[in-house]
């Protein structure tokens, strides 16, 4: 029987995608599950789904946002830094490390979170192919090639796909899982991932 996989959209620069990683690491683990890790292009994704980046959003959900992160990285106890210095910061570079990572069959999850720790603790800038690099070279990825492929054409069109698959499947903000066809949103709904995959819990169908 083949192993059960998990598609996981997501960008680097979001502190959501960062303060569920680790946790999300540690369900798929557990439950011995493949995951499909999709960097996409949530600009572009926002665009179709009604989604506003967020100096565009109105200044009452950023006050509000500030207090959740507050609240998830102390109960994740991640020294998550609410203002870094290069946020926000073109993704580009490092979801394409992440997504040459994974293509290459690298650990792109270690990358990931190698890549969004520094943005988001370090003060790391992710457009930096120096951080790339030496982030790659961190968790024992040749971080010159790996450059070399996030800048070829393959990667840049692989990209741009899978971008359009996450509009597809009706994916509007990261993270997002999708398992056997139901999705979740957001590193709060990790409890129900984790129910679906390790407590028997039976995937949802698209309702009528």
């Amino acid at each position: 029987m083949s192993q059960r996989r998990i598609d996981y959209y997501m960008t680097v620069t979001s502190p959501w995608t960062f303060l569920g990683h680790e946790e999300f690491t540690q369900i798929v683990t557990e439950a011995n599950v493949s995951v499909a890790v999709k960097p996409v292009d949530f600009g572009a994704v926002f665009k179709v789904s009604g989604g506003l980046p967020l100096p565009e959003r109105p200044k009452q959900r950023q006050r509000y946002r500030l207090f959740e992160l507050q609240r998830w990285r102390r109960k994740r106890g991640i020294p998550l830094n609410l203002h870094p210095k290069f946020f926000p910061a073109d993704p580009t570079l490092g979801n394409a490390a992440v997504l040459a990572a994974a293509e290459e069959g690298l650990d792109a999850m270690a990358l990931a979170d190698q890549l969004m720790r520094g943005v988001w603790c370090e003060d790391a800038n992710v457009a930096d192919p120096e951080f790339v690099r030496a982030s790659a070279q961190a968790v024992g990825i040749d971080g010159d090639a790996l450059l070399a492929k996030a800048g070829s054409d393959k990667i840049a069109t692989r990209y741009a796909a899978l971008t359009e698959e996450a509009k597809a499947a009706a994916v509007f903000g990261a993270p997002f899982y999708i398992i056997d066809g139901e999705p979740f949103w957001g590193q709060d709904r990790l409890d129900f991932v984790r129910d679906t995959l390790l407590g028997g819990v039976e995937t949802l169908q698209e309702a009528e």
